[in-house]
């Protein structure tokens, strides 16, 4: 495309070269170029074409637009340098070997003038230059532009994080978050060495993140994940680099993010599949905070971004273990018993839990195994009452309801029944979900309390903990019980079958008995003769099996010995 300016047709001389730069050219003339570029005289000195008429710039910094203005300054035309194109400008000069000994003010010298007295004056000047530079690499970084703008934003962004000049207070977090990762990480890493706080560099990641990975990070409802490119495999790649770069910046102090924000970050690498490095770094710093979690918190980890279905629970499950594992080996450093102590933050994060259950209890997806596995992660004893693992359950039940007895015992397990408060004990007595297993030791424990007239619920458990044997025993019982029923009912029912046989040969033997002369034996007689000859008291002793039903059978008397 043919493109010429006003400035070229003011000089009144016919043009003698086209400079083509891309698919741009640029109808110019020599004498002009050659007096401030030292790179196209040697061009034109050195071409083997007697009158050279075309060259060829498409490899010059910045394109058509820069190399315009690099011509516009070659013919003393005014434009503006600001702090968007200096380094472009920069970068095309040094290409084009615009030098101060080419000419005097030359646009190397006019360049760093204003960068040096302008640009890299403020922290925002020093921004802008930066993120110019990302499409001039390595030029720019060759010519120390990179490092300079590095310099001065790191300490520029430094000296507002502990003295602010002006509101909002973060709003050099906002510069920031325009770069870059590559730039960005070169100012953290700057601002870390000349030792800014850790959470003037939190407050940086948090600002940068939400910017960069809007529609992953900052939709923190869980509801409508919309992004655009989710199906495009170089951009899901580029926002996985993008992540696990973010958590390598991430200071060593775990206390300075919120907990929300490390989250967020977390369910963002489980939806991209980021590097298990990148996971266990993001879950070994919830679970450092777990106690501050909520179960909001939990959920974000737990659905996807359509809130529809879950996610692995393997995540939950390793922070909460974790935490755990921490509370054990304080406790132990302690000498104090884990299962008996249990710790403020320990009891905080079982109501959690417990509310977590109840929250994803209604997923249809969601096994019994899983389920009494988050559950059983807690110990017992962090938990003062189970009415908040009691009503997960029942949820889950209610959300289930094609379980069978068994299977409703398994998701019970993890409950104490005597751990209910008087209301939950009320409501499990009447609950027809509930297995009778569990129903039991709740009336009983009522009982208990009834017939010891204790109101006190501490001294109540004590009393209910000393009989927790004899509950397990009775319920074994009721289940022996009912199987000894059933087994009494086949005997019944056998011994009518046999009734009713022999009923119905009564006519024939009846007449011969009255025939024979002897009475018919019945069948309990029978029954009774048969058990007799099994009589284990037949050696030394009488046998009495030939005995006659009717014979009288005393006991002899007791005579008074005596001498005569």
């Amino acid at each position: 495309m043919e493109k010429t300016g006003q400035w070229v047709f003011s000089q009144q001389i016919p043009t003698d070269v086209v400079v083509q730069v891309g698919e741009i050219n640029l109808n110019l003339h020599k004498f002009m170029l050659v007096a401030k570029s030292n790179y196209i005289r040697r061009l034109i000195l050195e071409s083997e074409v007697p009158d050279l008429t075309r060259i060829d710039l498409s490899e010059i910094p910045g394109g058509a637009e820069i190399f315009e203005k690099a011509a516009k300054f070659c013919y003393g035309v005014n434009f503006d340098i600001t702090v968007y194109n200096v380094a472009a400008l920069r970068c095309a000069a040094e290409y084009l070997q615009m030098t101060d000994e080419c000419s005097d003010g030359n646009l190397i010298g006019r360049t760093e003038a204003f960068l040096s007295q302008v640009a890299l004056t403020s922290l925002s000047g020093a921004v802008f230059v930066l993120k110019s530079c990302e499409n001039l690499l390595p030029m720019a970084q060759d010519l120390k532009i990179v490092q300079r703008c590095v310099d001065v934003a790191s300490v520029k962004a430094c000296n507002e994080a502990n003295f602010p000049s002006r509101s909002p207070l973060n709003w050099w977090t906002e510069q920031l978050s325009i770069l870059g990762i590559v730039f960005f990480e070169k100012i953290i890493s700057g601002m870390k060495s000349r030792g800014a706080k850790p959470l003037a560099i939190a407050s940086a990641i948090v600002t940068y993140s939400e910017r960069c990975l809007r529609d992953l990070v900052r939709n923190h409802s869980g509801i409508g994940k919309k992004s655009s490119d989710s199906g495009n495999s170089d951009v899901r790649t580029g926002q996985i680099v993008l992540l696990e770069s973010i958590v390598a910046l991430l200071p060593t102090e775990k206390a300075v993010f919120p907990v929300n924000f490390l989250c967020c970050l977390l369910r963002t690498a489980i939806f991209l599949g980021a590097g298990n490095s990148c996971k266990n770094e993001l879950e070994k710093r919830i679970s450092a905070l777990l106690e501050h979690v909520t179960v909001d918190d939990l959920l974000l980890l737990s659905f996807s971004y359509d809130g529809e279905s879950l996610f692995d629970l393997e995540s939950v499950r390793r922070i909460i273990s974790g935490f755990v594992e921490k509370e054990k080996s304080v406790a132990v450093f302690d000498a104090s018993d884990f299962r008996e102590v249990c710790s403020t933050a320990l009891q905080r994060v079982a109501k959690t839990v417990d509310a977590y259950l109840g929250e994803i209890a209604t997923c249809s997806e969601l096994s019994i195994s899983k389920f009494n596995g988050i559950a059983n992660l807690v110990q017992k004893g962090a938990r003062k009452v189970d009415d908040g693992l009691y009503r997960a359950i029942d949820i889950y039940l209610k959300a289930h309801p094609k379980l069978d007895e068994i299977e409703r015992e398994k998701v019970c397990s993890s409950m104490d029944p005597l751990k209910l408060s008087h209301e939950a004990r009320v409501h499990a007595s009447k609950n027809n979900r509930l297995p009778l297993q569990i129903v039991l030791p709740a009336l009983y424990f009522d009982q208990l309390k009834l017939r010891s007239g204790r109101d006190d619920d501490r001294s109540a458990a004590d009393a209910a903990a000393s009989a927790r044997i004899q509950i397990q025993a009775d319920a074994s019982l009721l289940k022996e019980n009912e199987a000894l029923r059933a087994e009494l009912t086949k005997m019944k029912m056998y011994a009518s079958d046999v009734q009713r046989n022999q009923g119905s040969s009564s006519s024939s033997s009846s007449s011969a008995a009255a025939k024979g002369g002897f009475r018919r034996p019945k069948f309990f007689s029978s029954v009774s003769r048969t058990l007799g000859k099994l009589n284990p008291f037949r050696v030394g002793s009488k046998d009495t099996s030939n005995i006659e039903d009717a014979a009288d059978i005393t006991m002899p008397r007791r005579r008074r010995f005596s001498l005569s």
